[in-house]
């Protein structure tokens, strides 16, 4: 499994048959990517087949400008130095047009500071941390998945009408947990002012201690749970809550459960009824993702992940940043890339100017367990741009340009 392999010197390339070097330098453009493939290859492995079919699709029909697409892949090792190091090493040794990657929300905020700090441009592909747009946005770096804001935005709605009193709170003890907790501890008393917070466990990322958390949140006898967990530290939470009967009458609005990267690992002991954001691919019938599933299929003949959309639709978006640029020229991306529209899987999206978010959406359900699998039921996507603050709010929220 590629996670498991050293990505270090991995090169990703679709490029024309054997050139000089020199021709083969001018007629190439190249795409650096850093991420945490060993750390997280649930969602990594798939998100880099996404990228490997677009880079398929696009050098096919004849590249971007004239240039075939080359991408330089690089492994963070889950930590901001080594991110921030083969950053560097991407853009002085290897010479490449633009970076692209990350999945933790604080190696996406050390590449984010990275590229302020080199005037280079950056496309954040999947990490969720709201300060890559906002508090520590920069002129340099945009934002393709929905932030953490948004989804809990779309999710608190959901929890309110619950009308449950009593929360308990879990997350993993880092910036994606933290905010996301923020924010939906924000939004929900917004929305039902008599809420209650009872307890709050916070284990480290990757290292939960399934017994004791479960057992805090059972005797704070919450009457809703807010899950943050992902992952392996997930599949222990549930595994030890179904043994405890933890969530037995009790409400659970989970973010990212309904993703396949994280339900599958679960089949049969998937939660039922849980409302999560997620990806149910069996289900939507868009022409644009039926032609997505169908190429992909054909080509790894297995089915996407969530990731699989975010690799896909990151390379996709920087073939149309540079098509519409007409170049790899920093500052020239910067501008093409504010108000830029892009077809994804999910529809089309807009790269808003105003904090560099696009307008990507998620899909928000309820978990089933369904013949040993769980699958999300009573779906609707929700347009990105409906859960973002409007210009005049994003000023107070983002330093300036």
């Amino acid at each position: 499994m590629m996670g498991r392999t050293t990505l270090a010197a991995a090169v990703i390339t679709t490029c024309v048959a054997a050139m000089p070097a020199a021709g083969y330098a001018q007629n190439v453009i190249k795409i650096g990517e850093v991420n945490s493939y060993k750390a997280q290859p649930a969602f990594l492995e798939p998100y880099k087949k996404g990228m490997e079919l677009a880079l398929d699709e696009i050098n096919a029909a004849g590249g971007v400008n004239g240039k075939k697409l080359e991408l330089i892949t690089r492994d963070d090792n889950a930590n901001p130095g080594d991110a921030v190091r083969v950053a560097e090493e991407l853009v002085s040794r290897e010479k490449v047009d633009v970076l692209t990657g990350t999945f933790l929300s604080h190696i996406g905020l050390a590449l984010t500071d990275f590229a302020r700090q080199k005037k280079f441009f950056f496309l954040a592909a999947e990490p969720l941390t709201d300060k890559i747009v906002w508090d520590n946005g920069n002129r340099y770096t945009f934002r393709l998945r929905p932030s953490t804001y948004m989804q809990v935005a779309m999710l608190v709605p959901e929890a309110a009408a619950l009308k449950k009193k009593r929360w308990a709170l879990v997350y993993p003890n880092y910036e994606y947990g933290q905010s996301a907790v923020a924010t939906f501890k924000k939004l929900l008393k917004a929305a039902q002012p008599d809420v209650e917070f009872v307890t709050e466990q916070a284990p480290p990322l990757g290292k939960v201690d399934a017994g004791s958390v479960v057992q805090a949140l059972a005797d704070a006898r919450p009457d809703a749970i807010f899950n943050v967990l992902f992952g392996a530290d997930l599949l222990k939470f549930v595994r030890e809550g179904n043994t405890r009967g933890l969530f037995q009458g009790r409400e659970v609005v989970s973010l990212l459960t309904g993703e396949p990267e994280y339900m599958d690992p679960l089949k049969d002991e998937a939660p039922n009824g849980w409302i999560v954001t997620g990806y149910p691919w069996y289900g939507i019938q868009t022409p644009e993702h039926k032609a997505f599933v169908t190429a992909y299929q054909a080509k790894f003949k297995d089915y996407p992940r969530l990731g699989s959309v975010v690799g896909y639709s990151a390379i996709k978006s920087l073939a149309e940043g540079i098509k519409k640029a007409k170049s790899t020229d920093t500052e020239k991306l910067v501008a093409a890339f504010k108000g830029l529209q892009v077809d994804t899987p999910f529809g089309k999206i807009t790269y808003r100017a105003e904090d560099h978010q696009s307008t990507m959406g998620a899909y928000v359900g309820r978990t089933k367990n369904e013949d040993g699998k769980g699958v999300m039921v009573n779906y609707r996507y929700l347009d990105g741009a409906k859960f973002l603050p409007a210009a005049a709010e994003v000023k107070k929220l983002r330093p300036a340009d």
